[in-house]
């Protein structure tokens, strides 16, 4: 992942420097294609937090250490492909730009945005905080309608449980009211976020499913290899973020979340310990990588390899674990379908590129 910093002249030379070098290329995948990757906006007051976020979930920096970033002054793009599902782009930024200043290209910049991610700061004042959302959310729908608008309630690590939710209710209850008092349909998404729980990596999660078009063929394989296995609960994780990008549609229990994304901690941890060479970097992940883990409330973590970037970590009852064999089958069978989805994929974003040229 590697970011480059877009100064004041920004919009001078935006139409010619939207390519990344080399060494943020797949193989074999051009600089349109890169160019054409979804964009995920995060916008907000200044010190709100917008950069403490993505730097704790896709560039692995410690809670604790964004106590010593800096304000974002300028805009920082950052190009995010840990697998072939999760592909996009995040954009941060800073809260003292004006996004819709007329020297600034922002319907071009909106034509190929799948979300914004709107942070406020749930400990601080939040009447500026709603007046720049709800301009956001007119002046971008107009443009581009099909953007999804999130709204983390950010910070939240500082209040208790009740403030939370009074918090949380107070802001949706504002901001939906002005949205309908100006006539427009739109029914943004909020989360209450903070960094130093998973909290951030679940409404993360919420943000990326919503940009997958395969979303529900993802949740179908889930929903059939649970019922056929007898597991309780399954994530399909990117290893490199741990957001997951889907899960069966039973309801999603935070506490089992975090085992699932404490597991994959564990199994890098040990995997970059006991299972690299010592001229060897990486993950120390790949496709011999699995493991189970019994817990003493009589439960199973179960995780397998799916491909290069996602795990499938499962939950389940150790009474049901009798039969790992058939399992395992059930897996293969699931991991098998799985490839098959994304080789489709590649076949199609290969037919539009060749339409295209």
């Amino acid at each position: 992942m590697d970011e480059e910093n877009y100064n004041d002249e920004y919009e001078n030379s935006f139409l010619g420097d939207l390519g990344y070098g080399e060494e943020n290329q797949n193989e074999g995948q051009s600089t349109s294609q890169i160019e054409n990757k979804p964009k995920i906006f995060l916008m907000g007051l200044k010190r709100s937090g917008k950069s403490s976020i993505q730097k704790v979930v896709f560039h692995k920096m410690l809670p604790n250490e964004t106590l010593f970033l800096e304000s974002t002054s300028k805009v920082v793009k950052n190009d995010i492909s840990n697998s072939s599902f999760v592909q996009f782009q995040i954009w941060d930024f800073p809260g003292q730009l004006d996004f819709f200043d007329p020297a600034f290209d922002y319907e071009f910049i909106l034509n190929n945005c799948g979300a914004i991610v709107f942070v406020i700061d749930a400990q601080d004042e939040i009447t500026e905080a709603l007046m720049k959302l709800h301009q956001t959310i007119v002046k971008v729908h107009q443009i581009n309608p099909n953007i999804h608008f999130e709204v983390f309630i950010h910070k939240a690590d500082g209040l208790s449980d009740d403030h939370k939710i009074d918090r949380q209710r107070d802001i949706q209850q504002k901001a939906t009211d002005e949205l309908a008092d100006a006539n427009i349909h739109i029914h943004p998404s909020f989360y209450v976020t903070s960094i130093y729980d998973h909290s951030i990596f679940e409404a993360f999660s919420k943000v990326i499913q919503k940009l997958i078009p395969q979303l529900p063929t993802l949740e179908n394989l889930l929903d059939v290899f649970i019922s056929r296995s007898r597991i309780e609960k399954a994530f399909l994780v990117d290893v490199v973020s741990k957001i997951y990008v889907a899960t069966d549609n039973s309801p999603v229990d935070m506490q089992t979340y975090e085992l699932c994304s404490d597991m994959i901690d564990v199994v890098i941890d040990v995997s970059c310990i006991y299972g690299l060479k010592e001229e060897e970097e990486g993950l120390g992940y790949d496709q011999e990588s699995h493991s189970v883990i019994k817990l003493n409330n009589g439960m199973v973590l179960y995780l397998r390899e799916v491909n290069k970037y996602l795990a499938l970590v499962c939950l389940l009852r150790e009474s049901n674990f009798d039969k790992h064999g058939l399992i395992d089958y059930n897996f293969m069978c699931f991991k098998k379908a799985i490839e098959e989805v994304f080789s489709r994929r590649t076949a199609q974003s290969k037919k539009k590129a060749i339409k295209k040229n």
